[in-house]
């Protein structure tokens, strides 16, 4: 990539040098510790799903019988293998006859290491296995689809009914969409569980769970037929459940996932080690699946100034990479957010957007960017709304951002129409091609406004990535130093189901992901 902003080097690899610090201090005590719904990602992982009489999910049920006998500790897979050895069922089987009281916890025998572990493996395996097979059939569609441009279109769905997302995300997909996200149901990253079956209720979006990933999946692969394009899926691994639907995606071919290390901290008030925990565990899923994640650096300008705080989205940018790193992922694999922000009154506006986009392009070279269209100061005004949109697209095109998250006229206002939604398209479209070879021509004055403005964020997230590793992350996060928001350490939801691991604490997964990636790599090259 062509370096436009003349950047100092020397600062560059101190913040990320900076970002690895901080990460490695989280990860001096994330491994000693479990949550919830890390293992009931585990109890997905081997198959069960389903729910009991009253509708609580399997996964749900066999946690919490474990938790309640004190036993979680050591994970859930000692105890179901065990299980599985002893009744000679299959791991549905077993969390099927726990609900319905066949078997009670108490009843599972405790056994040496060498009867149970080569049955965890080797179930754990199995479940790899189509994981694997998954992202192997992602990536032969995709080589026998037409190539995607850049940026790629990413729109959104969000009628709260999964049966008519399918047809508007259908829809979008043949007007022109690249990627398709279906919103999630406002508030379910409260939910300590993950709904099971097709919904059609939903406010705000529609809850994710796995039968909705697959009629969703289904409808954009009938447009993919339609359009010989490849239609990508998103949806949202963060809250309470990230792990779990993390699973979900990876088992039903979703191609993006929402997944932030501190944006559930932040903006759902969830537990921080709670939150450090399971983006770990859940990312490693994201990166053995060869899903891209998306993180949510974008919503920190919804509630901060865009103009002051812009730094803060280049610090969170670096740790969220350095934390990525150490769950497995690729630089290729983080959607890193940034937003079009600033107040669209201030002068010279549009030359401090290009300059913050440029800026994060330059720095994560090899990440395709997730770039966030203007909300904070878009009205009801829709012509307004559409030159500003118009000039957000314009930015993109300029500094080679690659997943470019349309801005919809009356997205704040009401569930996109389709209509608005064709009118997002065709808005990208005029730019994207009027203005396709515009940034490999222009280069910025030396030392010159937009060069400035980058050498100055770069210097003030380096100094806010040096105070926050003198001082914690999680200290940084109590002290407001994200989104103008203050949390505290010990608070939030979910610390319930954060656990100290025990003394043979055991799960497969970790072992296979982890170890995994470099042989499947080689493999699908």
């Amino acid at each position: 990539m062509e370096q436009k902003l003349n950047l100092d080097q020397q600062k560059v690899d101190l913040a990320r040098a900076t970002a690895a610090k901080i990460a490695e201090k989280l990860h001096s005590w994330i491994g000693d510790y479990t949550t919830t719904t890390t293992e009931r990602a585990a109890a997905r992982l081997l198959g069960i799903d389903g729910v009991d009489h009253e509708s609580v999910p399997l996964p749900n049920v066999m946690v919490d019988k474990l938790q309640k006998e004190g036993i979680l500790d050591r994970g859930l897979v000692p105890w179901l293998s065990m299980a599985v050895v002893a009744r000679n069922q299959s791991p549905q089987g077993i969390a099927e006859s726990l609900a319905s009281g066949k078997l009670q916890v108490s009843e599972i025998t405790a056994l040496p290491e060498d009867k149970w572990m080569v049955v965890a493996d080797s179930l754990a395996e199995e479940a790899a296995a189509k994981i694997r097979a998954t992202r192997t059939k992602r990536e032969e569609m995709k080589k026998k689809a037409n190539p995607c441009g850049k940026p790629m279109l990413y729109v959104i769905v969000a009628t709260g009914d999964v049966y008519e997302d399918a047809v508007q995300a259908k829809a979008a997909a043949l007007q022109g969409a690249d990627i398709v996200a279906v919103i999630r149901h406002t508030g379910q990253s409260l939910l300590d569980y993950v709904p099971y079956g097709p919904t059609a209720e939903g406010f705000g979006g529609t809850y994710a769970t796995q039968e909705n990933f697959r009629i969703v999946r289904k409808a954009l692969d009938e447009a993919g037929e339609e359009t010989g394009r490849y239609i990508q899926l998103v949806n949202y691994a963060s809250g309470l459940c990230m792990p779990e639907i993390s699973v979900m995606g990876a088992i039903e071919r979703l191609d993006m996932m929402l997944n932030d290390a501190m944006y559930g901290i932040l903006f759902r008030d969830i537990n921080m080690k709670r939150t450090f925990i399971d983006q770990h565990f859940s990312r490693m899923i994201n990166a053995y699946a060869g899903i891209i994640i998306n993180t949510g650096e974008d919503n920190y300008l919804t509630t901060a100034d865009a103009f002051e705080q812009g730094h803060t989205v280049l610090a969170s940018q670096f740790i969220n990479e350095q934390l990525g790193l150490r769950s497995g992922l690729k630089e290729e694999q983080m959607g890193l957010g940034h937003a079009f922000e600033i107040d669209p009154s201030m002068e010279d506006g549009l030359m401090l957007e290009i300059a913050q986009a440029q800026l994060c392009r330059e720095l994560f070279p090899r990440s395709p960017l997730k770039y966030m269209p203007p909300t904070k100061h878009v009205t009801g005004d829709i012509f307004k709304t559409y030159l500003v949109n118009g000039m957000f697209n314009f930015v993109s095109i300029l500094t080679g951002q690659e997943i470019q998250l349309l801005g919809m006229l009356t997205e704040a206002i009401h569930t996109p129409f389709i209509s608005d939604r064709y009118l997002s398209i065709a808005n990208a479209h005029y730019i994207f091609n009027n203005a396709k070879g515009l940034g490999a021509d222009i280069m910025f004055k030396e030392g010159g406004r937009i060069q400035q403005r980058a050498e100055k964020l770069l210097n003030e997230a380096c100094d806010m990535l040096q105070d926050i590793e003198k001082i914690g992350l999680e200290t940084a996060m109590e002290k407001g130093y994200f989104a103008d928001i203050n949390r505290s350490i010990d608070g939030g939801k979910g610390s319930s189901g954060v656990l100290k691991k025990a003394p043979g604490y055991y799960n497969p997964f970790i072992k296979i992901f982890m170890n995994g990636l470099a042989d499947m790599e080689g493999r699908l090259s």
